[in-house]
């Protein structure tokens, strides 16, 4: 499962370019402010809202560009996103952190939970 932020467009367009290449639907997306979510993968929405977070078939547990490039890897069907991730996973995180932190800059579209409010109640 990958848990995005639903409040943010520029993170929902991300999960539609995400769903858009899962031809075979092997990628289930929920934002972190649907109820339960956050627990439902073993953490909490703090930790969601900091990060993406990947829950594999596996039951491990990844965040940011980890969590990306592990998604990549299930919609493709390959291990060369990972592969490429452990040879400049430093560089890569240091750039997840960075878009995180501004991810509101970035352009998106109507974020999810705008778009789908009762699925984000009390968020």
């Amino acid at each position: 499962m990958l848990v995005f932020d639903g409040n943010c467009g520029f993170c929902t367009r991300s999960v539609g370019w995400v769903r858009a290449m899962d031809r075979r639907g092997r990628i289930e997306v929920r934002p972190y402010q649907e109820p339960g979510v956050p627990e439902s993968i073993g953490t909490d929405a703090s930790t969601c809202a900091d990060a993406v977070q990947w829950r594999g078939p596996d039951g491990r547990r990844l965040a940011g560009a980890a969590a990306v490039n592990a998604v990549l890897d299930t919609v493709t069907g390959t291990s060369v996103p990972s592969t490429l991730y452990r040879a400049t996973s430093g560089l890569q995180e240091r750039v997840y952190r960075w878009v995180a932190d501004h991810r509101g800059r970035f352009p998106g579209m109507t974020p999810y939970c705008q778009s789908h409010p009762e699925a984000c109640a009390g968020a």
